[in-house]
Parts: structure tokens; sequence; C-alpha cells
């Protein structure tokens, strides 16, 4: 790759050294290379280091007033510089991941239409019916190893954006990339653009995408198969990631391709193992065992019962039946508990349907004494102070996660948590969260962002060629990156590693994804005989790069 990289550099001559967003340094060109390639006079006199760009990017970000100006600028600099892009953000991950990700991802997306500049990604509309394998010879990569698809139908907890949901797989890849090295130039963003429900933006004369409401039932399922057997054909080792689609949708499209594909979705299953390495980092703190947890959700879409599911295998892991791991796990939706008298429970409900009498939430926590309550509701504000209240009575350490995303539709703030449990509460997020000050006490709230596993898990089955994703390795991500968690960071009250580690921390989890994937015979290469080092190797490394 990276031989392939100084060809093309050798073969481009001036103007087209700066149009190529792969190999253009901007004045990091030193008067050797400016000379060689035709640079001179086209660069000012200065050349500078690496740092000293990477230090231009941050000063002129941190000038900027609002975080989609800075998106929009980080975007431009990716179209134009991508190795300055990728440095720069893998040395102030913690800084830029809220930019390039969630929340501001967010407003990116419901603003596409009217801010996009170069489109990033690959578009698929029911108009290339019948023709979407010979589409793909348009994408000018040819070696796709990872393929994030929305069809932008439940962006984040927005809802239905159509086609300006494009930003989220561009910014998943981005961080496949950042996190786990996975080079850009494999990495694919797609919409399926499938209409709108969205009103507001069929009416809008800006907006890029299909404007017609959406495809349903099997012409939607026709054109997603089709989309599904056209990337196994010309990408047959790519890892399909399914991203942000409507709950019935996103749980057909994983049972149906889950073991004819290398796929996963991120929403059911790469949330599951992200909160269960949470739950399990928790116990070190409460000092309870994971087989005896009773664990309340509100909320029952797919996030919630990925999660559920997922936690479900690891109890019976622990010598319990399918039967006795669903007793530990409870539902909460608009509707008060999920018993099985309802007549409005979706298919994946039922098995979590408790025998009992119909409650609302508070009277479920006083009834049930969950230990801990996930949110999965993108509903602001669900988590009251009542609610808080009524955990910290039923435990000395109420754990408390508030997952929905972005921060606006968390189900409770971090000081809110903190404040209203005196300072009890264990707390994590979905999006990022400031430290809080409780009676002396500071506290350094988790975000408990996908990005800690699915960035390993990808690399780790792209790496081994792995011909599925079995639930196995989402349990191996979630108890990884629970081992990974430090004295110092439960001391702070934060239940995952700091994410300035994030390299380090898909490298672990991906060798160990890798070597699951050939103690199961998936994989469909040989084992190297040093897995970690040879997956490291594998690894772009934007400062490598000539």
């Amino acid at each position: 790759m990276v031989f392939d990289k100084m060809k093309r550099s050798i073969s481009k001559k001036g103007i087209e050294v700066l149009r190529d967003k792969s190999i253009y340094r901007s004045i990091a060109f030193t008067r050797k290379e400016r000379e060689k390639l035709g640079l001179t006079g086209l660069l000012p006199y200065v050349v500078a280091s690496r740092q000293e760009l990477v230090q231009r990017v941050m000063e002129a970000l941190r000038r900027l007033p609002r975080d989609i100006d800075r998106y929009m600028a980080l975007s431009s600099l990716q179209e134009r510089n991508e190795k300055l892009f990728y440095q720069v953000t893998l040395e102030h991950l913690a800084e830029i991941m809220p930019l390039i990700y969630t929340p501001t991802v967010g407003e990116a997306c419901r603003e596409y239409s009217h801010i996009a500049k170069e489109p990033k990604g690959f578009f698929i509309t029911p108009k290339d019916k019948g023709r979407i394998r010979k589409m793909l010879n348009n994408w000018p990569e040819k070696d796709i190893r990872v393929i994030v698809v929305t069809d932008g139908q439940r962006i984040l907890g927005l809802g239905d954006l159509g086609a300006n949901g494009i930003g989220i797989p561009i910014g998943k890849l981005a961080l496949y990339t950042v996190c786990a090295g996975i080079p850009p130039e494999q990495c694919l963003p797609v919409a399926l653009d499938v209409g709108t429900n969205n009103v507001e933006m069929l009416d809008d004369v800006l907006y890029v995408g299909y404007p017609k409401p959406r495809i349903t039932g099997n012409a939607y399922f026709a054109l997603v198969d089709e989309f599904v057997g056209a990337v196994k054909s010309k990408y047959p080792y790519a890892l399909i990631q399914f991203e942000d689609f409507l709950t019935p949708n996103a749980f057909a499209l994983l049972k149906k391709y889950r073991n004819r594909v290398l796929c996963f979705n991120d929403d059911i299953q790469g949330t599951a193992a992200v909160a269960l390495a949470g739950v399990l980092a928790s116990l070190r703190i409460t000092g309870l065992r994971f087989s005896n947890l009773r664990i309340m959700f509100l909320g029952a879409g797919s996030a919630a019962t990925g999660i559920a599911d997922l936690m479900v295998t690891a109890l019976r892991e622990e010598g319990m039946s399918e039967k006795e791991a669903r007793q530990h796990l409870f539902f909460v939706d608009v509707k008060g508990l999920v018993v099985p008298k309802r007549r409005d429970l979706m298919e994946t409900n039922i098995p979590y349907a408790h025998n009992g009498r119909q409650m609302g939430f508070v009277e479920a926590i006083d009834e049930i004494k969950p230990h801990i309550l996930i949110g999965a509701t993108g509903a602001a504000g669900t988590f009251t102070q009542e609610v808080i209240e009524h955990m910290s009575a039923a435990n000395d350490r109420p754990v408390i996660f508030a997952l929905s995303n972005p921060t606006a539709n968390a189900e409770c703030t971090a000081a809110d948590a903190y404040t209203w449990s005196r300072g009890k509460a264990v707390f994590a997020s979905g999006s990022p969260f400031g430290e809080v000050t409780v009676a002396g006490t500071t506290f350094v709230p988790s975000q408990a962002n996908n990005a800690y596993v699915f960035p390993g898990i990808g690399l780790g089955a792209v790496f081994s060629s792995a011909r599925r994703i079995p639930d196995e390795f989402f349990l191996d991500a979630a108890r990884t990156l629970s081992a990974l968690v430090g004295r110092d960071d439960l001391r702070s009250g934060s239940l995952f590693p700091p994410l300035a580690d994030m390299r380090k921390i898909s490298l672990a989890i991906a060798e160990r994804i890798a070597g699951r994937a050939y103690a199961l015979g998936l994989a469909r290469n040989r084992r190297p005989a040093n897995l970690k080092s040879a997956i490291k190797k594998y690894m772009y490394e934007p400062s490598k790069i000539v």
C-alpha cells in the first residue's frame, strides 16, 4: 500500500499532486520533493514540520465560533489533505471526536443539503435497481474492506433524514481509520437513498436526496438485497456495517444477512458490546456479581434489545439457561413495564415480557429495585430527579447509563445524575459531558461511545478475512475493553479508558477478535506467527505515509 502511494506521488507532477488528497502534504514538502514533483513556485517558501501543520489546524479550529463550523473545517481538510486530517484527529482525539461524530454529526446531517461541498459517499436510489453492481465500478478504489451503510431513516435520535444521513457513514469510517488504522482508501460510505417521509425535506428545494416518499416492503428489501449481493460480488472481503436503520428493518436485515455475509449492525451489536463493557467495569465499583444483577431498560428499540440479547449470551456463559438469564432483564417503554398481556409488543420484546401487573416507570423501579438503569429512548429528560432519587434509595451505588444521542436527547445529564444521587451514581452517557463536582468530589463521566468497540471488531474481522461475525466477537470486545479500564479511571467515576488510548484499545480488541476467528475456523487467510505485530503493521499511520 505504501509502495503504491509512492508510485502515485512520483507519477504525478505539479498541480496534480496538490489535488490528490492522499499524497498532498501542504507546505511540509521538502525542497528536494518540491523540485522532484514540480511544486516549486506552487507553495510558499517555508517548509513546515508535521507538528507545525497540526498546530496550525488546531489554532484555526479553536478560533471558530461554533462546532458545526469546526465540523465543516475538518471536512474540508479531509477533502484536500487526508494525511493531515487523520494526523490531527489522532493526536487530538478527545477534542476532535465530538466534532466529526456525535454530537456534532447530528447537526451536520440535519443541515447536510445546505452545507455539503464535495460528496464523499456513494448514493443508491430506487432508480438504480438492476445496476448497482455496475455502478460500484464507478468508485475509484478497488480494494474495499469496510463499508458503512445507512438508509437514513433513524439517524441518531433525530429520525428520518433521508440522504442527509450520509454524514453518519462518513463519520464512522473516519473513526475506523483514526481508531483502528483501516486505510482510508479501503473505506466506502454508502447511503441507500430510498426516499424520505420527512415532509420538511421533501419541501426543501435544496434537498439533495431522492425527492420521493420512502419505498417500503418488498421493493425496499429487494433493493437492499441487490446492494448486499453487489458488494459480495465486487468486494468479497468487505465488512458491511449497517447503521441507523429503523428498528424493525434493522433486526430483519441482521437476521437475514448475519450468517450469509461479513456484516453487523452497530446500533444493535456495537452498542451492546460497549454497554456490556461498562456494566462489567461498574462491578469493580459496586462490588456486585454480574450473575446477580437486575438491569432495567427504558426504551425497547434496537439498541436496548441488542444490549439485552448480548447480556443473555454473557449470562448463559455463566451457566444460566436462556430463560433464567432473561429474568434478570426488564424493559419499560412509553406504555410502562413490558408484560405478556400487552398486545402492542414487537417480536423482539416478547421474550423479555415478565409475568406480573402493568406498572409505570417509577413504580417499576420501586418494585423491581434494579441495580442498573439503561436509557435508550432518544427522549431527553426521561431520567427525572424522581427516577434518580428512587434508584439511589434502592442502591448504595446506582448505575445510570443515559445512552441516547445526540447530547440534547440524553435521558439526563451527568450533572443531573451526580447531583440528584448526591454523588452516589456511577454514570455513563452516549454523548460527552464535562467534569462534575458534587460535595467536593470531582467526577469524570464516562462516554459509552461505540467507537470503543466497532473499529477494533472491524479491524480484527478484516485482518483475518473472517467469513461472518458471530456473537462471540462482541463478548470478546466487551471483556477486552472492560479489562483495559484502569484503577485511576474507576476512582474518577469513569467506566471506560481515555479516548487518547483508542489505538491501543482497538489493537487489543482486534487481536482478540482475529484470534477468535482463527480458533472458530472463520478466517479465510493463514494466521501469522505474531498476530499482534502483523495487525499493527497493517494499520494505517498517517505520519508514516510518503
